[in-house]
């Protein structure tokens, strides 16, 4: 009875009058709930054209049991690998994919982190649905944009989701778009929610490089470095 009542009331939805174009996206989850969703997080999701609807968006919020046992060991040793807060992370895989690893926007993105074909392949990430394989070039994706943007997350957020060259067009500030604003938000809050997020002190994170085989790498450390050059920067 109860998935009756569920259908009913997306067909009612389909029918009712409203103002822009959309699609709704259908399926059931692992536990047999009917999922909607204006983005096909699901490979198997069912397609309902809504002429002339409003997009709404909405991301069942993970559990923490999901989180702890599923994902929180990546989150921590890559949040660690870039001197990234674990709470960011978070904010960021919660307001992607609401923790869907399976999850493809209608633009391509893929994965935890919604990563590009285009940045997952610079990234030399080889299968975006991995979860360990997403969440490193994620965060380290995440780490670029942070460095370019000297630490500044807000900047670092706008450009995960409209791109460095639409924040460098607007002199280094968020976008006037509503997407990206409304995405920039919802990581601050969902990061805030966490109870550490931007309200608490910055720690410093010193920024050296080594030569290692020819090649340059990139080290992050909560420690000063000893000796030699180093660069100061904040997670």
């Amino acid at each position: 009875m109860p998935v009756r009542i569920l259908l009913l009331a997306v067909f009612a939805t389909l029918a009712w009058p409203i103002q822009a174009d959309a699609q709704i996206y259908a399926w059931r989850d692992a536990g047999g709930t009917l999922v909607l969703s204006d983005r096909r997080l699901d490979s198997g999701a069912v397609t309902y054209a809504v002429p002339d609807a409003p997009q709404f968006r909405s991301t069942r919020p993970a559990t923490s049991s999901v989180v702890r046992e599923r994902f929180e060991p990546l989150v921590q040793e890559h949040a660690a690998r870039h001197s990234l807060r674990p709470d960011l992370v978070r904010a960021v895989i919660q307001v992607e994919s609401g923790f869907n690893p399976g999850a493809t926007s209608p633009k391509g993105a893929m994965g935890l982190m919604q990563l590009m074909p285009d940045t997952a392949r610079e990234l030399g990430v080889r299968n975006p649905y991995d979860p360990a394989d997403n969440i490193r070039g994620g965060t380290a994706y995440l780490r670029q944009l942070l460095d370019r943007y000297d630490g500044n997350e807000e900047l670092a957020l706008a450009a995960y989701n409209a791109g460095s060259t639409a924040v460098d067009r607007y002199d280094r500030q968020v976008p006037p778009y509503r997407e990206t604003q409304d995405y920039v938000r919802k990581v601050g809050s969902a990061d805030a929610g966490a109870g550490t997020g931007p309200a608490t002190a910055k720690r410093i994170i010193y920024k050296t490089l080594e030569i290692i085989d020819g090649e340059p790498v990139i080290r992050y450390s909560t420690e000063r470095p000893a000796s030699g050059a180093y660069q100061i920067v904040e997670p």
